[in-house]
């Protein structure tokens, strides 16, 4: 089976956009595009990976298609469309055109509002998402778990996954709450989990890998192996760590698991997630 790294990101860097890397995140303040991540694949051993958006607009996911479009290693894309708009039937219409766009994310970590994902608005645009078969990626603080878990109560028939685990506060250890709440969202079977993100939510400069197992089995408790998928959250990743040590990490805590459990987080669950069999069966051959 394939393997296929579930999140990573490309951008050409743009400073009067890209505000949200900062200067202690000074690595990121460059271009990032496929030719790149295929040096990190190729040593790590990733066949794939779903490309998925950082800035809040179309313009980027028309980008991130065109990388995908030319590049064969790009499985999927996860861009960004106006889910509160009153166009989204639309502008979902006019997406669908787009083979390898998957699903969508909003940053809805950076809203005031930390019952956003439940606003009538929005709602109704994630009400469109299931007759067009796109997925929902959702990137939240544990402070929106409530309102996440709300809104897939909402639409059991609706693929989401939870991107970076909903960023535990790691580096802080406060696990209480994030972990009451990730139980009671992986109470939904729509809805699957992304081992990701976890070194930018450590400490940066000291973290070590047992920082991160009362998360992972957490996640593990909650979900099981068969909702979950690795996702390197390339670049971003690189501010704490390299592609290979984030890799590292999912890899020596799943030493114990069998070969299918461990095929299905590095691949199977992704296929399955973004309805990519078409498309990983086109790359075997």
């Amino acid at each position: 089976m394939m393997k296929i790294d579930s999140h990573q990101h490309f951008w050409r860097y743009n400073p009067t956009r890209d505000t949200w890397i900062t200067d202690d995140m000074s690595v990121l303040k460059r271009d990032f595009l496929p030719e790149d991540l295929a040096l990190e694949c190729k040593a790590n051993g990733i066949d794939a990976s779903i490309a998925v958006q950082a800035s809040q607009s179309e313009e980027e996911t028309l980008f991130l298609l065109e990388l995908a479009e030319h590049d064969p290693m790009i499985a999927g894309v996860v861009g960004w469309v106006d889910l509160a708009s009153a166009q989204i039937d639309e502008r979902l219409q006019f997406l669908l055109g787009y083979k390898k766009l998957r699903g969508f994310r909003h940053i809805a970590q950076a809203e005031p509002d930390d019952r956003f994902l439940v606003r009538p608005d929005f709602l109704r645009g994630i009400s469109q998402l299931r007759q067009f078969n796109f997925t929902y990626d959702i990137l939240i603080y544990p402070k929106q778990l409530p309102a996440a878990i709300e809104l897939v109560s909402k639409f059991p028939d609706q693929r989401f996954v939870i991107d970076h685990l909903a960023k535990p506060e790691i580096k802080s250890r406060d696990i209480k709450f994030w972990a009451t709440h990730i139980r009671r969202i992986a109470e939904s079977p729509n809805v699957f989990c992304k081992l990701s993100g976890l070194v930018t939510e450590g400490d940066w400069r000291n973290w070590n890998q047992a920082d991160f197992k009362a998360y992972l089995d957490a996640v593990f408790e909650a979900f099981g192996p068969d909702r979950l998928m690795f996702g390197s959250d390339w670049p971003v990743c690189l501010v704490a760590a390299r592609y290979a040590q984030v890799k590292q990490i999912i890899d020596d805590y799943l030493h114990n698991f069998t070969s299918a459990e461990k095929k299905n987080i590095f691949g199977g669950n992704a296929i399955r997630f973004y309805g990519l069999k078409e498309f990983t069966n086109g790359l075997a051959a």
